[in-house]
């Protein structure tokens, strides 16, 4: 177990400093979720959107989500691009973990999706988000389990893949129907019934419908207990799956 957690500390450390090499990437990152809370969140604030909480209360969890959704979706180009270069092979032939070498990577991952998603509050906070401690604290860790399943899942794709061309339209077509079914912009209450149960098919519905229970300082519902069961399954699945496909491949 201590090979184990020096090995992960090993491979965070390498690409937790090439990501601190790239403040660009850091900021760039959290640019798509701040559009839409600049711009799309003051056409919300005379809608009545749920019976408890404000808008921004609906809408900053899903935005959230939104940010580690995507990003984390397509973490595996970097092992695209390394596999091309001969990083993938080199690392190979060390004695490191095979376990460690995805754990690094998306601990990496969650690091940096939690810290734009803080930045994403801050910033809803001064547009007039008003959310407790504890429910902000919660929707970081459902941000950072979400980040750690699907960065998972994206790394083994990667290791499944040639060239980026392939990756990219598997993965688009993923999460565009994950984001729209999940109700991740407007809740899925507001949706025809039809739509509405077609979306509980979706884990990320879940994980949102949680959230915006934090966000309003709702903690025992079953809303909260949906969403850390699934969070938690999913992340334990992927983990699983990806550190097999490491395993398989080599890396």
């Amino acid at each position: 177990m201590s090979a184990l957690v020096s090995d992960t500390a090993l491979i965070f450390g390498r690409y937790a400093r090439q990501t601190l090499r790239s403040p660009f990437q850091i900021l760039f990152g959290v640019l798509m979720p701040l559009l839409y809370l600049l711009f799309f969140g003051p056409l919300l604030t005379g809608v009545p959107l749920s019976s408890e909480g404000s808008s921004w209360q609906v809408l900053v969890p899903g935005l959230l989500l939104q940010l580690g959704l995507f990003g984390a979706s397509f973490a595996g180009f970097a092992v695209i691009i390394e596999k091309n270069h001969g990083v993938v092979e080199r690392m190979r032939v060390t004695p490191v973990s095979r376990l460690a070498l995805l754990l690094g990577r998306v601990l990496r991952d969650a690091v940096l999706f939690v810290f734009q998603g803080v930045l994403l509050v801050l910033a809803a906070l001064v547009m007039g988000l008003r959310v407790p401690l504890v429910g902000a604290l919660i929707g970081f860790v459902f941000v950072g389990l979400l980040t750690l399943s699907l960065a998972a899942l994206s790394y083994a794709l990667a290791l499944k893949v040639r060239t980026p061309q392939e990756f990219g339209p598997v993965i688009n077509a993923l999460a565009m129907p994950s984001m729209l079914l999940s109700g991740l912009m407007l809740p899925m209450t507001l949706a025809p019934g039809w739509l509405d149960v077609l979306s509980h098919l979706m884990p990320f519905r879940y994980l949102v419908d949680a959230m915006r229970d934090a966000y309003v300082g709702r903690y025992a519902t079953a809303a909260m207990l949906y969403g850390a069961l699934v969070a938690l399954g999913l992340t334990a699945v992927a983990v699983t799956v990806g550190t097999r496909v490491f395993r398989r491949a080599g890396a």
